[in-house]
Formats: structure tokens, C-alpha cells, sequence
């Protein structure tokens, strides 16, 4: 049986389709339409789902979608009755949307499907809806390598809940406890994304890469005025400092009193108040996600955690929570945002709605992550030929030997290979890589290929069988969701003077033998490679390890600030002539920037809006 998922309408629209409980395929709507965050109905992404499973969409029993828009809908109306007359002017934006198309989204998704799928299948009979934090916890158990597991989902909100408990043993799930809107913690981490000049459901990630150069100086601030922490991990926010609930903005002014201003303008200079900021709401969301997890252990002596919702992104907060080994191990869905609720859906429909039993895969059941298209050879060339792109095919020795030496002199490099990653991580399969010992790799790649802030860290990927020499991890971290720090023969000390410098100021200094991925406080966000997942890149990091004696690259997401990760063997090569990169190879064919007509050098930045 086919069953596919779907998530969209809010952002990161996604599908995913399984066969008899095996996820098959899943990728996200703005791969194809180079919309990042896109939150159309994913049209690409479910044909691409049918294409990879090789079926007519008449196969598909069931098509289920991952939150409930009626329930959501009811949210956003008590929510605007219980704020009123405040935020009539959002009230007045919304409703017309709401009731021409959120509001009967079942008639919308039938009549999506009939006009871009096929009118020869009664879809109404077929669909089906699950809840948004149910469907976070199905796609953090069910693919999970335990057959009895705590689940915790935390995000902005669904359609009323914005954190969640369940109990998921063997094919059954269950919610136990849950917080309620206004009440979020995603919520209280956007307003701090917000009031720092950052994108809301984008520049997150940047608060996280930011706080290490901050001190937690407004963490008892936050916690006497703004969210009331119990001692399990529940809390409440007070609402006279927020404005999401009923306006367009996530605070308001009493909130910018009590930090001394208006929020900073995007793309302004940061000051260390935007650091120390940064520095204290990271700190808060850690205690509450460590008083949640004791909690949850304590009232269920249950070994094992599983972690989804936008939440579970913070690789900080989830390093920081492996470390106080409260459970044995932690499972963290690596599309952990709604783009993963496709996944969950599916799966929700399987397991509870039809009660199918699980099939224990070890070390998952996410394949890697790697669950999105690839090209072969003559894909790969007709692309090539057709934007006149300069390359060569070489086998498989000469491919690892050429690349791993043009890595050891200091080249930057496109890597695109097999399978697209689901999610928002590049694992190896859409990577930008290069050398971490080169003190200059960091600020080149920022300012020069990515085009974006240079505060922002690179994370490592590291040869699952050399990780314990280099870091303080003893878990794998497959899917780049862990942080931890470097060990103490690999740091180079500061001096005094150094020391004393602050914010932006530390991003100059090397703090180890591999400066390029390690982070001001000394950590790094790693991605463990696995031969069993990923043979191709277990191989590069192998050769260029046997070459430098270092078995860690640099690995960023293949793209530009802005842009979705690259898909087809098109973006990447646009990419790379739109960037400084040196060498880009696609597959076994590589090319390299001087070889390559001057004309195709063309910059694209300005195609995509800034995150």
C-alpha cells in the first residue's frame, strides 16, 4: 500500500510517500520551484514522490494531510475574540484569506490535486488529516531505531498546542500532555529572532550562531518578565509583551522597553547587545528543554527520547540535553520543521489510523535522509551540454585522489552526489566543502560562496570512526543536530590579549586545529559520515584523511544566502559560476572555474530574497 504525506500552506511545503510503511521518497516544494520556504501545494514534490516510487497516482490509497485547518482555524478566531479590538487591522488581513481558501482547504487540496495530479481519482475518499504535533511525533518515533520512546515536539504552534508529550511504543502513539497557544516556545525564540533584525521562521539559526559571542547577561531578565518556568519544564508566557497573538508583529513596545529600544533593522551592523540577547534566550531555551526532558523521564522511566518541531533544529540546545544523559540516547528527525510533518502524516496513517506494525531498521529509518531525486550519468551530461559547461568524467580513484588534493590546497568545492538531502541540512549529497585546517576557509566561504553574514559558524563532517579523537561526543550525529565542543589536545589556547576582546572581534582567532569549523566557544555542529549511508563522501573524507591526516571537511549546504539547496545538476552549476567556488563536481564529472567559458561567470544573487 502507498500512502503519501503532505505538509504545506505555511512554509516549507514538502511530500513524502512510503510503501507498506518504507519511506520511499520525500523532498520539499521549494527544491523545484527555487522558492525557499515555499509554502504552495507541492505539486513537484508529489509528482517527484510518484516518479521515485514508480506509480500512477491511482495506487495511492491514502493521502494524508499533516494538520487539521478547521482546528487552526478556530485557534486564530478565539484568538482575535480574545484580544479584541486589538490586532482588527491583522483580523481584517486574514479573515478574506481564511474563508476564500484556508477555510474549506479540503475542497482547495481535492481541487489542487484533480487539475495538477489527475481527475481520474476520487480524492475525497482518499484524503485524510492528521494533527500537526501528532504528525511532529510520528515523524520523530515511528523512524526512530526504539521500540518504546518519550517524544517531544516543541515549535512556534500547530493548530493549538506548541509543545507536546507522547508515549510511542512498538506501532502505537499517544499524546499525554501538552502547552497551549499563546504559550510557545518557538514563539519566545522568534520574538528574539525578530527583535534582533533577523527573519521570523528563517533567521532562527542565525540567534543560535550568533549567541557565542554574547554573555547570557538578560537571562533573569527573560525569566522575571517574560516566561514563567516551572520546575517540569512547563511555562507561561506573559502576554503583555508580545503582540503575535492579534498583530503583525511578534513584540511590542513594552517589550522594546524593556531592552532599551526598537528592535535592530535587518542587515544593520550587530552590537554585542544583539550578541547578549542572542546569548540569553539560548540559555533559557536550554534550561526549559533540560527541566522538560528530566521531567518526562522521571514521570516515565522511559529509556529513550525522540525530539521534532522547529524547536529540535537548535543543535545547540540538543547537544547541550545529550550531554546531561538524562535518557540513554536521543532520536532527532533530521526534517524536524513542517517540512518533516509530510513524513509524520504518512506514517500517523500507517501505524495508528490502519494499525500496521513497525519494522525495526537500525540505525533508522531515514535511509540518511537522503530520500530526494538523483541524476545519472546522462542526465548529468545533457545538463552539462546544454549550458555549456567545460568537464570531464573521471572513475571513481581518480575522482577521490583529485578531489581530496585540490581540498588539501585550501580550493573550494560544489559536491553534488546521488540523493538529495530531506531537510534543512546539507549531508553530503548537496554540500559546499572544503579544508577546516585553513585558518581562512570560514570568512572565504561566508563573504565570498555563500554571501552572507560572517558570523555564521561551518559545521564539520567527520568520519564516523574518528569522531571520539576529535570532539566530545560519544553519539553519532548522522543528521548535524548535535553540538559539541573540540577536545583539548586539538584547541590552541588564547592569550591574554585575546581574551579580552569581544563579539565579532574573537571570529579571527583560531581556536583549533580545524579553525574552520570550530566555533568561538570552541564547538562545532557535527555530521557524523557513515559508509553504510553515504559510501561516496565516507570515501572523499577517507582519501583526503589518508592524504592531510585529517578525517574532517567543511560542509555547507550547496547554495547561495537565499536560495533553496541546490536540486538538479542546473542549479548546481549555476551556483558555482554565480560564486567564487573553485571545482564543482557533479556525480564523476568535474569542472573547473578556469576552464569554464566567461561568459556563464555571472552573478544571481539577486534572485532570491535575503533570509
Amino acid at each position: 500500500m502507498f500512502i503519501l504525506g503532505v505538509s504545506a500552506f505555511y512554509h516549507d511545503s514538502a511530500a513524502c510517500i512510503i510503501k507498506n510503511g518504507e519511506i520511499i521518497a520525500a523532498v520539499q516544494e521549494e527544491r523545484f520551484t527555487r522558492k525557499k520556504h515555499d509554502p504552495s501545494f507541492p505539486i513537484n514534490a508529489i509528482n517527484y514522490c510518484l516518479n521515485e516510487a514508480e506509480i500512477a497516482p491511482d495506487l495511492v490509497e491514502k493521502i494524508v494531510f499533516y494538520e487539521k485547518p478547521f482546528t487552526k482555524f478556530e485557534r486564530l478566531l478565539e484568538t482575535y475574540l480574545a484580544y479584541a479590538p486589538f490586532g482588527i487591522f491583522s483580523f481584517a488581513k486574514s479573515m478574506p484569506l481564511w474563508i476564500k481558501d484556508k477555510l474549506f482547504q479540503k475542497s482547495n487540496i481535492i481541487k489542487l490535486l484533480n487539475e495538477n495530479i489527475t481527475s481520474k481519482v476520487n480524492w475525497s475518499q482518499r484524503l485524510l488529516f492528521s494533527e500537526h504535533h501528532l504528525s511532529h511525533a510520528a515523524s520523530a518515533f515511528f523512524p526512530s531505531p526504539f521500540e518504546k520512546a518519550a517524544v517531544l515536539t516543541l515549535d512556534g504552534v500547530g493548530e493549538w498546542t506548541t509543545a507536546s508529550v507522547a508515549v510511542g511504543s512498538k506501532n502505537n502513539l499517544k499524546i499525554i500532555k501538552e502547552i497551549r497557544f499563546p504559550h510557545s516556545l518557538g514563539l519566545l525564540y522568534s520574538a528574539f529572532t525578530y527583535y534582533t533584525g533577523f527573519k521570523v521562521n528563517s533567521g532562527e539559526y542565525k540567534v543560535m550562531g550568533l549567541a557565542p559571542y554574547g554573555k547570557p547577561k538578560y537571562v533573569q531578565l527573560i525569566k522575571e518578565r517574560l516566561i514563567n518556568i516551572a520546575e517540569d519544564g512547563s511555562f507561561q508566557l506573559n502576554m503583555k509583551y508580545f503582540s503575535y497573538p492579534s498583530g503583525l508583529k511578534m513584540t511590542n513596545k513594552k517589550f522594546n522597553d524593556l531592552f532599551g529600544g526598537p528592535p535592530r533593522k535587518p542587515e544593520s551592523e550587530l552590537t554585542q547587545k544583539e550578541m547578549d540577547l542572542a546569548a540569553s534566550i539560548q540559555q533559557v531555551i536550554e534550561e526549559v528543554v533540560v527541566k522538560i526532558a528530566k521531567s518526562i523521564q522521571s514521570e516515565t522511566s522511559i529509556d529513550y527520547l525522540c525530539l521534532a518541531g522547529g524547536v529540535a533544529l537548535n543543535c545547540v540546545a540538543n547537544g547541550f540535553l545529550v550531554k546531561e544523559k538524562i535518557f540513554k540516547d536521543v532520536w532527532i528527525q533530521p526534517a524536524a520543521g513542517d517540512a518533516g510533518g509530510a513524513i509524520g502524516a504518512a506514517l500517523s496513517a500507517w501505524h495508528i489510523y490502519l494499525n500496521k506494525p513497525r519494522k525495526k531498521i537500525f540505525p533508522d529509518s531515514m535511509k540518511g535522509s537522503y530520500l530526494g531525486p538523483s541524476y545519472n550519468d546522462k542526465e548529468i551530461e545533457d545538463a552539462l551540454d546544454q549550458l555549456g559547461a567545460n568537464y570531464s568524467r573521471l572513475d571513481d580513484n581518480m575522482l577521490y585522489s583529485t578531489i581530496a588534493k585540490e581540498l588539501a590546497s585550501e580550493k573550494a568545492i560544489g559536491w553534488m552526489q546521488g540523493r538529495m538531502e530531506f531537510g534543512p541540512r546539507a549531508l553530503g549529497g548537496r554540500s559546499i566543502i572544503a579544508d577546516p585546517r585553513s585558518p581562512r576557509m570560514q570568512k572565504q566561504l561566508n563573504l565570498k560562496v555563500k554571501y552572507r553574514e560572517s558570523f555564521r559558524p561551518f559545521a564539520p563532517s567527520i568520519l564516523y570512526e574518528e569522531v571520539g579523537k576529535w570532539f566530545n561526543l560519544k553519539n553519532s550525529s548522522p543528521y548535524m543536530l548535535l553540538v559539541s565542543t573540540i577536545l583539548d589536545d586539538k584547541k590552541i589556547p588564547m592569550s591574554k590579549d585575546q581574551e579580552k576582546l569581544f563579539g565579532i572581534k574573537k571570529l579571527n582567532i583560531p581556536r583549533s586545529q580545524v579553525p574552520a569549523i570550530t566555533h568561538v566557544d570552541y564547538s562545532a555542529r557535527i555530521q557524523t559520515v557513515h559508509k553504510e549511508t553515504n559510501e561516496k563522501y565516507h570515501k572523499l573524507i577517507s582519501t583526503f584523511f589518508n592524504i592531510t591526516g585529517c578525517p574532517i571537511l567543511v560542509n555547507t549546504s550547496f547554495n547561495i544566502r537565499g536560495e533553496p539547496i541546490v536540486c538538479t545538476p542546473s542549479d548546481a552549476f549555476k551556483c558555482f559560476m554565480g560564486t567564487e567556488m573553485d571545482v564543482l563536481v557533479i556525480g564523476n564529472y568535474v569542472m573547473f572555474k578556469g576552464n569554464q567559458k566567461q561568459g556563464l561567470n555571472t552573478s544571481y544573487k539577486e534572485n532570491y530574497e535575503l533570509d
